[in-house]
């Protein structure tokens, strides 16, 4: 053949072969990890950050669909996207790896509080919509993460028990919005910021190596000597500490010896025998002997003058004391006497024990006490100055909201002192301080308490979005069909998580589980209050018409003491609460059957929706069975409310797959 025609034949053949490729080589390309294209990168995230911190597998993620991210214990989302991280008391050990929960830009809340990580806290500058940072009890280590300053809308950190070291950064004050800035107990050094942000209300920097004079700013001067304590280096007039003062005769090598010293000091700072002892000015040594003679003349005579003018304050002092009348120690005409300095100082401690008494009967007839570890962010003075607004009287207790400060905002609840003079003061005590150490998601933070001659209060952070009785029953008129059961499961799971969390973290319960004590937070997560003190009250007094609807059948015959199981109940009956939007004075007596028709029939809009109405039904009818030993645990309810949970996305994403 021609070569001619040779050449058009190859070419078509080579350009056959060219686009031929990909169809044959597309079964060997290699794809990413199933999981990058199928999972959201918060997902990837998450489980980028357990693969380094949790080495015990605590956490049993499974990511099997989608959204299952969004179900893993402490994580909560909003429009499939993970905007609060909570692993506090999770038990967690290893290391905060970097690139993994940093790449959560969504993220509102992060907290990994109490757990065993170590390492340095990594870069979390991609966090621009951060929050709250609690990275407490744990031991990190390293530095002041440089990246939190670029935080801007930060407004509580908590970097507090690690083993961080190096300075405080000066330019913590650009993060303005704090409120809470906790770093005790680490290994900081250096001077104290000049903080200035006016919203900072809890402010910690005790048991760190910080040293030198702590500015005195407004914001700083809010707080007491406890927030600054355990740092022997710091001075200055916030913790009435002089510091050190730096005179020559102390630290300067121009004074050679004790004679030098004692002669300034007498001297009143006067440079005669100090002048002499400085390094010679001239190399003629007539002059220094001279020099040296003349020092130790004028030394003498000082000291001499010294000791006569302090026999003679002796003297005059006991004549003084012989005197009718005590008070002239601190009288006007010996603070203008020549010795006016040293009777100050004399007078100084006569004063103090005339009034340390007085702040001891102060202290006993009642002090504000906060619980959990929590700094003191205000105290009764501010607390009792602050603006309150009434939200309600119980049979209990009388709510106020108070505003301290104009800045802080907190529930104040008024415990009536008939009901509670049952319990002593010492036992009011010791229970607060079990109640202030349970620390979860679900439960409202109790922050301090307060008691004296008959008057008791609790301090618990202030939830802004109301009550679940609100949202159930509305104005009564606006209200007119109960809530949507993905609502109902919702807030069944953060309640059911709550008093769980409180069976098993103590041996405490709730005691009074009602639709007015579930609160909403701020990502209107529910939220129980009122937890844990029932038990003060004198059970024989009337009850709440509204309370006795939750009482367990055992506790309201019999006034027994009350269990978890009793908890279960009210559980069971706030559950059909939330499923009818009925009052529990309003539910009849059913067996189960009838049960799961009556919410059926209240509920006649959600037809589709009737099976996993029938599951929730069941966990209410179990949850308040008449016999306790019949009732599940409420671990085992909150079990039975994920799998209706699980279910029903599972059976969701297989309608969404064949649609």
């Amino acid at each position: 053949m021609p070569k001619t025609k040779f050449k058009p034949v190859l070419h078509l053949f080579f350009f056959f072969i060219w686009v031929s490729i990909p169809c044959f080589s597309r079964p060997v390309i290699t794809y990413p990890p199933q999981t990058s294209l199928l999972f959201s990168t918060d997902a990837v995230s998450i489980l980028s950050f357990k693969s380094k911190a949790d080495l015990d597998n605590k956490l049993l993620y499974a990511l099997n669909e989608r959204f299952d991210y969004c179900q893993w214990r402490g994580v909560k989302c909003a429009q499939g996207r993970v905007v609060r991280y909570i692993l506090q008391n999770a038990a967690l050990r290893g290391v905060f790896p970097a690139n993994s929960l940093s790449k959560l830009d969504q993220l509102r809340v992060l907290s990994l509080r109490n757990n065993s990580l170590s390492g340095p806290i990594p870069d979390l500058s991609s966090l621009y919509n951060l929050k709250s940072l609690f990275l407490g009890r744990n031991n990190f280590s390293g530095t002041f993460p440089p990246s939190i300053l670029s935080l801007r809308r930060i407004t509580s950190l908590d970097l507090s028990y690690n083993e961080l070291a190096g300075p405080i950064p000066a330019n913590l004050t650009a993060l303005e919005r704090l409120n809470v800035l906790r770093l005790e107990w680490n290994r900081f050094d250096g001077p104290v910021p000049a903080l200035n942000q006016s919203f900072l209300l809890i402010f910690n920097v005790s048991g760190n190596n910080l040293t030198g004079k702590i500015p005195v700013t407004p914001t700083l001067s809010k707080f007491n000597t406890t927030a600054f304590s355990l740092n022997p280096d710091l001075c200055g007039e916030i913790i009435n500490k002089a510091c050190a003062s730096r005179a020559p005769f102390f630290g300067s090598p121009s004074a050679s010896g004790p004679l030098g010293q004692s002669a300034e000091a007498r001297s009143g700072g006067g440079g005669g025998g100090v002048m002499v002892l400085s390094p010679p000015s001239s190399p003629k040594k007539s002059h220094r002997r001279t020099g040296v003679v003349l020092g130790f003349t004028i030394g003498i005579a000082l000291i001499l003058f010294s000791v006569l003018l302090a026999l003679a304050v002796v003297k005059k002092q006991r004549v003084d004391s012989k005197g009718t009348k005590p008070t002239t120690i601190a009288s006007p005409e010996v603070t203008n006497s020549n010795a006016g300095n040293s009777r100050t100082h004399i007078g100084e401690p006569p004063e103090r024990k005339t009034m340390m008494p007085e702040i001891q009967r102060l202290k006993k007839s009642g002090n504000l006490v906060f619980v959990g570890g929590e700094v003191e962010g205000y105290s009764l003075e501010q607390l009792m100055r602050a603006s309150a607004e009434l939200l309600g009287r119980g049979t209990m207790a009388t709510t106020y909201k108070a505003v301290v400060d104009r800045q802080l905002i907190l529930t104040v609840k008024r415990l009536d002192a008939g009901r509670t003079a049952v319990t002593g003061g010492e036992a009011f005590e010791q229970h607060m301080e079990a109640v202030g150490g349970l620390v979860h998601p679900n439960l409202v933070p109790l922050r301090a308490y307060f008691q004296a001659k008959g008057e008791r209060l609790v301090i618990y952070d202030y939830q802004p979005n109301g009550s679940v009785f609100n949202l159930v029953h509305g104005s009564r008129s606006t209200r007119a069909k109960p809530l949507h059961w993905t609502s109902c499961l919702k807030i069944a799971e953060d309640v059911a998580q709550g008093l769980a969390y409180i069976h098993q973290a103590s041996r405490l319960v709730h005691g009074n589980l009602k639709s007015t004590n579930v609160l909403l937070g701020t990502d209107f997560e529910a939220c129980l209050t009122d937890y844990c003190l029932a038990v003060l009250a004198d059970s024989s007094s009337t009850e709440d018409p509204d309370s006795l609807a939750y009482k367990a059948p055992e506790i309201r015959k019999s006034n027994r003491k009350l269990t978890p199981k009793s908890d279960v109940y009210a559980f069971g009956v706030f559950l059909l609460e939330l499923l009818t939007g009925k009052h529990p004075s309003q539910h009849p007596v059913l067996v189960p059957h009838d049960l799961l028709e009556w919410v059926r029939t209240i509920r006649e809009d959600d037809v589709g929706e009737y099976r996993r109405l029938g599951m929730l039904t069941e966990v209410a009818s179990v949850c308040s069975l008449t016999s306790p030993e019949q009732r599940p645990a409420m671990w085992q309810a909150l079990k039975m409310i994920q799998e209706i949970k699980e279910s029903a996305m599972m059976e969701d994403r297989a309608s969404y797959g064949h649609s």
